[in-house]
């Protein structure tokens, strides 16, 4: 098939390749334009886009999908279907239109809980035990349209963001194939969405700071939902004032009782509203990721401390 790609993060790339590696000819690859980032604020191109240009394919970067030329330029390209993964931009009912068979979506939830912006992230942070990788026919509506193939996986409980969208990143791109074979047959018409929909809003910076009042079970969950971006924070007093510190890795410990927020040992272990949760991994501002343990060699934080 001749086929457009729609894709930004790591998590499409999967997707691409194994586009690639089935033998369609992706005539176009479209990403969300260079950001500037580290140090020197350096232009720098999107996974996605990375990707495409080292396997050689033509990339566009449109600051929006809206405008009258991008929406002229994408039509002109006569594909049979656009495959969008975590694209990140609106497509209006032109763009959809423009493919002979239509614009399909690869999310990660089991429709119509989680649509939107950050599923993964929210299914963990809500202690939710499964969740999945859908390939559905895209409408206007916000992940409204009918499912064409799922594939169900647990959510363990040392998972983050990170290592379930990993899984959930190959798990899906190998649905590709078979989506588009099945599409391109006319053997498909997919499954209309059933149930109340949930929606997962964008992760904003002021909910990653962690509520030490919420039960044990809560915090951990909020930790590794937001591992590793942007990272759940507290803050403990420091010479210069407060010192921020994420929390990257963290468990529910098997004991411990405290104010909400105490520091119970020397091992990290901090009393939450019910239980209490031991950190494992953990980042102080301007330093790099370790172990709590290493960073109690250089940082110590007693028993007794309260931690904000």
């Amino acid at each position: 098939m001749r086929l457009a790609f729609m894709g930004t993060p790591e998590f499409a790339v999967p997707s691409l390749a194994e586009l690639i590696a089935s033998g369609h000819e992706i005539v176009a690859v479209y990403s969300q334009p260079p950001k500037p980032r580290g140090r020197g604020q350096k232009l720098t191109p999107s996974p996605v886009q990375a990707f495409a240009e080292t396997m050689g394919l033509p990339v566009f970067t449109p600051a929006s999908m809206k405008s009258p030329e991008a929406i002229e330029t994408f039509r002109s390209l006569e594909v049979d279907a656009a495959c969008v993964v975590a694209y990140g931009q609106i497509l209006k009912a032109e763009v959809l239109d423009a493919p002979r068979l239509g614009c399909f979506n690869l999310h990660g939830s089991l429709l119509p809980r989680w649509r939107g912006a950050a599923p993964i992230q929210r299914a963990i942070m809500a202690g939710d035990r499964q969740t999945g990788v859908q390939i559905m026919r895209m409408s206007e509506g916000l992940d409204e349209g009918p499912i064409l193939l799922s594939e169900v996986l647990d959510i363990r409980e040392d998972d983050t963001a990170a290592s379930l969208g990993e899984r959930m990143s190959h798990i899906g791109a190998a649905l590709w194939p078979r989506a588009l074979a099945a599409i391109d047959r006319g053997g498909v018409e997919g499954t209309e969405q059933v149930g109340e929909p949930t929606y997962a809003k964008k992760i904003t910076p002021a909910e990653a700071r962690i509520d030490w009042s919420r039960p044990a079970v809560a915090v951990d969950a909020h930790i590794r939902g937001l591992s590793p971006f942007p990272g759940a924070w507290f803050e403990v007093p420091g010479e210069d004032g407060p010192v921020r510190i994420k929390v990257l890795m963290s468990r529910i410990a098997s004991e411990g009782s405290g104010a909400p927020g105490q520091v119970l040992d020397g091992s990290l272990r901090i009393a939450c509203g019910e239980g209490a949760v031991q950190l494992l991994r953990v980042q102080r501002a301007g330093k790099a990721a370790q172990s709590a343990e290493e960073m109690l060699r250089g940082f110590p934080l007693q028993a007794g401390t309260e931690l904000g």
